[in-house]
């Protein structure tokens, strides 16, 4: 995967063109760092039988080019109202010489991305991928305004970030309107504004393709749940700019794409509103977001390993590899295992503790797992753990901690 925030350097007078490479965790591919709810406002209506009288004018059935006028008509007016939203974010870092580059102490790289307005006090929501490490920030309105930003906050498990802008609060568009990004549909329309190879206010559009999808951040080695997956085109400079729906409402934020190319092949992924709503107020105020920490690293319950350990075909979970020492799963008596066996050629260690519900909520997967704690739980707070330990369901109840900086779930 790639980031989609694309870079330049510039080494004296020269220009060399950059890409961002993200992580390779089942990689990011590009970053660009790239639904039940809202119903489609067009359809075809069916023609009536030849032997009805022909309908008056005001009853006639849509014909295919009053639909097209119709979703033209309806994406011109988003972007007009829209756009004025969407930021332009230019970054400079400086990069220390290389053996590669033996001349001056130091050269700068520049990058840029897209953001959006979150409120009338200044603030624009972006990728971290975009502002990290970043020694200057600008941002470029629609109507080519520019000014200093600072960077005041910064999540990398989510992929977020937070600039600063000193605007009066009159010359700022907020974007129109948050979605619900939990109610979401494959088949929806998927619109995305930004500025794709720093071609600014661009608009593309596409269907909603995917849900629940799971990745990992590059910067970070923590999970990413219930991304968006789109085929609307986003490429290198779409990184933290707005996926809207039909009604212009901010469902996500552009942050990756799966590509061998770098440029879009139809499957971006965009972070969820759902948790920029939890996670920017946060940063806006602290600078950074804690999350609850279990201390575990697990995976799926595959029938595999069902099979392997004897169990029942319908039964479902997460199975815990491995207890971080000291942390609050260990403290909790939640066991890993400690046999190993092959499993499809995979060395597998299978006798440890299977999590079957958090709080009552079923647990399907590793990703329930994920899930449930990144939206529904905050360092400190207890949760009971319902597990299946040598056929045997047990109940534990688990006091969370903080994520750390690096480890495991």
């Amino acid at each position: 995967m790639r980031r989609i925030a694309s870079y330049r350097k510039y080494f004296l007078t020269a220009v060399l063109a950059l890409s961002l490479t993200a992580m390779s965790c089942s990689p990011l591919t590009s970053v660009t760092f790239g639904a039940p709810g809202v119903e489609t406002p067009l359809e075809v209506a069916k023609v009536a039988p030849t032997m009805t009288p022909a309908p008056t004018p005001t009853t006639l059935p849509a014909t295919a080019l009053e639909v097209e006028t119709s979703e033209e008509e309806l994406l011109v007016n988003l972007y007009e109202r829209v756009n004025p939203a969407v930021v332009n974010i230019r970054v400079i870092k400086r990069v220390e010489q290389t053996a590669t580059f033996v001349m001056p102490d130091e050269f700068y790289q520049e990058g840029q991305g897209s953001g959006f307005v979150w409120d009338r006090e200044g603030h624009i929501v972006t990728n971290n991928h975009v502002v990290e490490g970043a020694d200057e920030v600008e941002a470029v309105f629609w109507n080519d305004t520019v000014v200093e930003g600072k960077v005041i906050g910064t999540d990398p498990d989510s992929d977020l970030a937070v600039v600063e802008v000193d605007l009066p609060a009159e010359t700022l568009h907020p974007a129109v309107e948050l979605g619900d990004s939990d109610e979401l549909r494959v088949g929806q329309m998927a619109i995305a504004i930004g500025n794709p190879f720093g071609q600014a206010g661009t608009m593309t559009r596409g269907i909603i393709s995917g849900l629940g999808r799971t990745f990992r951040p590059g910067s970070s080695p923590f999970a990413i749940p219930e991304m968006i997956q789109t085929d609307a085109a986003v490429n290198p400079g779409n990184s933290g700019g707005p996926l809207l729906d039909s009604e212009g409402r901010v469902i996500g934020i552009n942050t990756l794409i799966l590509s061998r190319s770098g440029s879009s092949s139809g499957v971006g992924f965009a972070v969820p509103i759902n948790m920029a709503k939890r996670v920017v107020p946060v940063l806006i105020e602290e600078g950074e977001y804690q999350y609850a920490w279990l201390g575990i690293t697990g995976t799926d319950l595959t029938p595999a390993i069902v099979e392997a350990k004897e169990l029942p075909a319908s039964t479902q979970g997460a199975l815990v590899i491995e207890v971080g020492q000291d942390g609050p799963a260990d403290e909790a008596d939640l066991r890993g295992g400690t046999e190993t066996i092959e499993i499809r050629g995979r060395p597998l260690r299978i006798d440890g503790d299977i999590i079957l519900a958090i709080d009552g909520t079923p647990v399907q997967d590793m990703d329930d797992v994920i899930v449930y704690l990144v939206k529904h739980t905050r360092p400190g707070q207890e949760v009971e753990l319902s597990i299946l330990r040598d056929g045997q369901e047990r109940k534990l109840t688990v006091e969370l901690g903080e994520r750390p900086d690096s480890v495991g779930r």
